[in-house]
């Protein structure tokens, strides 16, 4: 039914005015008196309705009035505001009563459909899974400390399946071309949610004193000429100008299916002589590069918080650990609370063509990325570590590893910073047997064990000698 209200008729106002005198007749009757009241005592009716004015207070004892003093003319003046403000009040009244029933008649209803909007959802798996994420722990920055947000306490449980990890069969309906994927993204995707894995071999001591400086090194068990190399050049633990150096190396292991030989009791006994290998109880594979991250992010905030700087890199790059520490001793640890620096990568997105290590389908990510550093290496500070390994728990675990730290950092609120002193590339050629070339640098990419042992000897020589090799373009000009 609708109900319409319309405008008051006249007698309807006159009615209301009648009534409303009425009231305030019973509340102070001997406020309103006729005009003629001392021409004619005792000649009118008390109650009945006739031409209103103020008239002068009662003065007789039995009013209870108090007495006033007042001209005719300040009594007059008096009635004509009290007449104003009655007059007001009436308008006011009529007003409010006729615009509530017009604001009822004209009020509209709510359309279903505007309101209860279905939600868009979106065709990548990676981004359906961040989504649900963000629905539960939402979190823009995590600045100046690393305290987890209200409700979270350690890793989630939608993304850590602790023990006996399964593979995840519902990843097999949710991406409409799971069958038709690469083999290691269908490893990946199935065992995404598993996080956390037993460490085989640990380094207690190796974070017994507080480092000045923590070099991670990713490596895998093959690599023993690699993490010997660096032990004995950029590596090497201890104390170098002033400041405490240790070295990890973190390592998964290595699984027949993938083709390795059994190199178990070679790194059980690495590890027992050096005391700096970490190995995780999982398959380490390319994919898995970014679970290798979490893990080591778990351990620094366990077992190195202390750390005052991180840097963690590959195993086959050249760092010169002496220019890192000129770098940071420019800075007071209080002023690189956010220092994150390597060679920055900005607006890139996932690879579209299949054959390419970097493949990323669509069914499994949508989007760009954020700005990240190379995965060859980059440095950071400790406390950035913490919040690193905080917020790592609200990202979704992504294929490759560097674009991962990216989205972590893009969580935080910190963009990387781009250093001209990490080459991921390689430099020039003529520069490459240039001992001078590599003193204003911090890290090289890629070189052999045997460069990182021969560089290291060159910006630890005072007396090696600066010069640009010919390249094979110089010497093909020469001939010419």
């Amino acid at each position: 039914m609708v109900w319409s209200l319309k405008p008051p008729r006249k007698k309807e106002i006159l009615g209301l005015i009648y009534e409303t005198l009425a009231n305030m007749q019973q509340v102070h009757p001997l406020m309103f008196r006729y005009r003629y009241r001392r021409r004619n005592p005792g000649c009118f009716t008390p109650d009945s309705l006739m031409d209103l004015t103020l008239d002068l207070p009662c003065r007789c004892p039995r009013c209870g009035i108090f007495k006033m003093n007042s001209n005719w003319k300040t009594t007059k003046v008096l009635g004509l505001m009290m007449l104003a403000n009655f007059l007001i009040y009436i308008v006011v009244e009529v007003s409010r009563s006729y615009g509530q029933g017009r604001d009822t008649y004209s009020r509209r209803k709510l359309t279903p459909k505007t309101f209860w909007k279905k939600p868009e959802v979106n065709p990548a798996f990676w981004n359906r899974e961040q989504d649900r994420l963000d629905d539960i722990y939402y979190l823009t920055t995590l600045q100046n400390g690393s305290k987890a947000p209200n409700g979270l306490r350690g890793i989630p449980h939608r993304l850590n399946a602790t023990s006996h990890c399964k593979p995840d069969i519902r990843v097999t309906t949710d991406i409409e071309d799971f069958k038709s994927l690469p083999q290691r993204f269908q490893d990946f995707l199935l065992y995404m949610r598993c996080r956390s894995y037993p460490l085989i071999t640990d380094a207690h001591n190796v974070c017994s004193e507080p480092p000045y400086l923590l070099l991670a090194v990713k490596s895998i068990a093959p690599h023993f000429d690699r993490r010997q190399a660096i032990r004995e050049s950029w590596g090497r633990a201890g104390i170098l100008n002033g400041r405490r150096i240790v070295t990890v190396f973190l390592l998964g292991k290595t699984d027949p299916t993938d083709h390795f030989p059994d190199m178990s009791d070679m790194v059980k006994h690495e590890a027992e002589l050096y005391g700096d290998v970490l190995q995780w109880d999982y398959r380490d594979s390319f994919f898995n590069l970014t679970l290798k991250e979490v893990l080591f992010l778990e351990w620094f905030g366990t077992h190195c918080a202390s750390a005052k700087y991180v840097f963690k890199g590959d195993d086959d790059v050249f760092v010169n650990t002496l220019h890192i520490l000129a770098y940071l001793g420019n800075f007071t640890v209080p002023k690189t609370q956010d220092l994150f620096i390597g060679d920055v990568i900005t607006n890139a997105g996932p690879h579209r063509t299949r054959h390419l290590k970097y493949y990323i389908p669509e069914s499994v990510f949508r989007g760009t990325y954020p700005p990240y550093a190379g995965g060859g290496g980059y440095l950071y500070s400790g406390n950035l570590g913490l919040r690193l390994r905080t917020i790592s728990r609200l990202v979704t675990l992504y294929p490759i590893d560097d674009v991962y730290t990216g989205m972590c950092l893009k969580r935080l609120g910190l963009v990387p910073e781009k250093h001209m002193g990490f080459k991921t590339f390689d430099i020039e050629e003529k520069h490459r047997e240039n001992p001078c070339a590599y003193k204003t640098l911090i890290l090289v990419h890629p070189r052999s064990p045997q460069d990182m042992i021969k560089i290291w000897s060159w910006i630890n020589d005072p007396k090696a000698k600066c010069y640009i090799a010919p390249t094979s373009d110089t010497k093909r000009h020469k001939k010419n």
